[in-house]
């Protein structure tokens, strides 16, 4: 059975895709821009622009009760 992991924490789905989905014991995060949720926009240089998408990254993973202490895979694109 799957469950649709959803935060406020992280910006909205931009499209038919959820923020993550878990399947049995494995989550699945869908890729992050670095779109801060409370201003709607992206700003800073490249380091804060990384640090942004990895705080999404972390918040919808504390929304599904984990922390990246859990991640096991993960690929970034540049």
């Amino acid at each position: 059975m799957k469950e649709i992991i959803k935060t406020e924490k992280a910006p909205a789905a931009i499209g038919p895709y959820s923020q993550a989905v878990r399947v049995g014991n494995t989550l699945y995060v869908s890729g992050q821009i670095p779109i801060d949720s409370e201003t709607g926009n992206i700003e800073g240089c490249i380091k804060c622009q990384t640090k942004q998408s990895l705080t999404n990254i972390k918040n919808i993973l504390e929304a599904a009760g984990l922390t990246m202490a859990n991640v096991v895979k993960t690929t970034v694109l540049l």
